[in-house]
């Protein structure tokens, strides 16, 4: 517990990769696979629910310190974590523990959950009282499942490769699917080799980065793929035994939501995985992922629900074929490859993602502007010659979206964020005019930069107008110019319209609110009502 402490400590305090690196590298060097296993887990995302109810350790923390309920909530505010207000609070504890991390979670954390509530009392006064402060923090995060720390999953791969001399592209891959922090499963990921057993397991998912301005830079487009932007669900069609396992790029496995998919699949040859993109298919083509989300957000799916919004698996690219992995080959011989083999599976619910034809990148813009008119994005551009890499990297891959659509938007609503930011106001809600009122239309928290955050948090505290919990009202007057990707009807929202991605592109120090958008203006922007929406 002592050296995971002072990991996330490590990890917390440094936003250079290096130094990130340097941390991981040391504690894997010296960690027992029993507690190794659990850290990997907890480094990758995956963390318990909480364990105690809020509310009890709250009620708890205001006991340990010994202040009124009031002067916990006003604390909360400030930091607006409730692991660390719980830290903060609670008085310091000289000691400090030895136990290993395995012990603390498997003994002292997971049989939380079933505790009566006086046992649990005790249990959790108990670990505060062996604890040191930044133990504590450590042990608060993991029993209110708020734990997350900014390493991502190819940092631990490459650590854990420099650890064991495994390349670190079989350690992503390993890492892939769901697992449990065993010491069986620490050791099998490290080891030279293993025995293969897991035959639902994934690759990891290559990713593209974004065209900024023109592709021209990146040379001849005749050594370039060109494909549209799906908007769907990232996924892979994983067929190894006679099963088959659907994984989405989040690495949840989502077999069971589409039925007709695993049907489809029946068809494919065993020892195939094909990388691709689950998308609401109509007769006429795709349908706005506003379908799909009406379907994946449903607690039963029905054979109604079904035949209303079907799905289809469109192939972008094959990663194993006859059970061996075919990721190091060129683009163009996986596609090869890819293409007459849904051919001869023939089914509709599986289709090869088209081909963008352009002689020229003037050509091919146009194609892109005409986005929106096909439901999709814009276009991805792959490098004919390129294996099918792990994660984001730079080169091969890329993206060129349609311009976004944007307004400007008047700031209404402000709250503090999370973790380093938890004492700035910087999650904002802003509105657009509607009969000369302002009605809030989206929230955004991305976009300002720093110095701009401090100014708009300067302006929240001297500008607000009321108070609810840990919302702020704010003077309207500031205006910002806002992006989305994507905009539908909601009945959930006041505005009558969601969209996705948003975030701020500038302040809009020129504009006086007078001169925002009009809810009227963002409805216009709405697809109309048989394009799929």
């Amino acid at each position: 517990m002592k050296a995971f402490a002072e990991l996330y400590t490590a990890l917390d305090e440094t936003n250079k990769t290096n130094e990130k690196l340097d941390a991981l590298v040391r504690y894997f060097s010296n960690a027992a696979p029993e507690d190794a296993a659990w850290v990997v887990y907890f480094l990758s995302g995956r963390k318990p629910k909480a364990v105690v109810q809020a509310p009890r350790l709250r009620a708890w923390a205001v006991e340990a310190a010994g202040i009124p309920e009031w002067l916990l909530g006003e604390c909360y505010d400030a930091v607006a974590d409730t692991a660390e207000t719980i830290t903060l609070l609670t008085p310091n504890s000289p000691a400090t523990t030895d136990l290993p991390l395995h012990v603390w979670v498997e003994e002292r954390l997971l049989p939380l959950r079933g505790m009566p509530e006086a046992e649990q009392h005790d249990a959790v006064f108990r670990a505060w009282n062996e604890l040191d402060q930044p133990q504590r923090f450590v042990w608060n995060k993991l029993i209110t499942g708020s734990f997350r720390v900014g390493v991502s999953q190819r940092l631990i791969s490459r650590a854990l490769a420099m650890t064991s001399g495994v390349d670190d592209k079989v350690i992503a891959h390993r890492l892939m699917g769901h697992w449990e922090p065993t010491p069986d499963f620490y050791r099998n990921l490290v080891a030279e080799e293993t025995d293969g057993s897991d035959i639902g397991k994934p690759y990891p998912f290559f990713l593209a980065y974004a065209i900024d301005d023109t592709p021209e830079p990146l040379g001849d487009i005749r050594e370039w793929q060109a494909e549209w932007k799906w908007d769907g669900i990232r996924a892979q069609l994983v067929r190894r035994d006679g099963q088959t396992f659907l994984w989405s790029r989040g690495e949840e496995l989502i077999s069971e939501g589409f039925p007709e998919l695993i049907e489809m699949s029946q068809r494919v040859p065993s020892g195939t995985v094909i990388d691709g993109e689950i998308l609401p298919w109509s007769g006429d083509g795709v349908m706005l992922f506003a379908k799909l989300q009406q379907r994946i957000t449903r607690k039963k799916l029905t054979k109604k629900i079904i035949e209303e919004i079907p799905a289809v698996f469109l192939a972008y690219d094959l990663l194993e074929q006859n059970g061996q992995d075919v990721r190091e080959q060129p683009l163009s011989w996986r596609r090869e490859q890819l293409v007459p083999l849904v051919e001869r599976v023939g089914d509709p619910r599986l289709l090869p993602s088209p081909i963008v034809e352009a002689e020229s990148w003037e050509a091919m813009d146009k194609l892109r502007c005409a986005s929106r008119d096909r439901n999709v994005e814009g276009i991805m551009l792959k490098r004919l010659t390129s294996p099918y890499r792990v994660g984001r990297v730079r080169g091969d891959w890329w993206k060129w979206k349609v311009a976004p659509y944007t307004i400007d938007a008047v700031l209404i609503y402000a709250q503090r964020g999370t973790g380093k930011r938890a004492s700035l106001y910087t999650d904002y809600t802003f509105g657009v005019w509607d009969d000369g009122k302002l009605v809030a239309f989206t929230k955004a928290y991305s976009g300002l930069t720093d110095a701009e955050i401090r100014q708009v948090d300067n302006y929240v505290r001297r500008n607000t107008l009321e108070k609810f919990g840990p919302v702020r009202t704010v003077k309207p007057e500031l205006v910002f110019e806002l992006a989305f990707e994507a905009i539908q009807r909601s009945n959930r929202h006041k505005s009558g319209v969601a969209v996705r991605f948003p975030r701020i592109l500038r302040w809009r120090h020129d504009k006086p609110m007078e001169e925002a958008d009009s809810l009227e203006t963002i409805q216009a922007m709405l697809p109309p009502e048989g394009n799929g929406a």
